[in-house]
């Protein structure tokens, strides 16, 4: 009953927290061992919560040193990263496990 009232009392002060702090949700998928979109525009200044997608049956690793980022993500899987706030400015990151093909960009503007 205790772990009830403690997990309801979280849940009911998440729904008060302001808007503009909470994290702005995009998504990611990778197929084919390339990153869909590649290039993704997100808000300068603000945390973001990136949802990596991997439809490919193998793993691949999201990462960046930019962004000081790196999740594998197991294949038909998905995973959640979080980023930010971020400057404005272009942020690359690549697939550890296919880096000639799976690349792509944080636009922060």
């Amino acid at each position: 009953m205790r772990n009830l009232l403690v997990l309801l009392s979280l849940v009911a002060a998440a729904a008060f927290v302001p808007v503009e702090l909470r994290a702005q949700d995009f998504t990611i998928t990778i197929k084919n061992h390339r990153f869909t979109p590649s290039e993704l525009k997100v808000p300068a200044n603000k945390r973001i919560q990136l949802t990596v997608v991997n439809d490919d049956p193998t793993p691949e690793e999201f990462e960046s040193k930019e962004m000081k980022v790196e999740k594998v993500i197991p294949g038909k899987s998905k995973g959640v990263v979080r980023i930010g706030p971020l400057a404005p400015g272009r942020y690359p990151f690549f697939g550890e496990f296919n880096e000639a093909t799976a690349k792509g960009t944080v636009i922060a503007e």
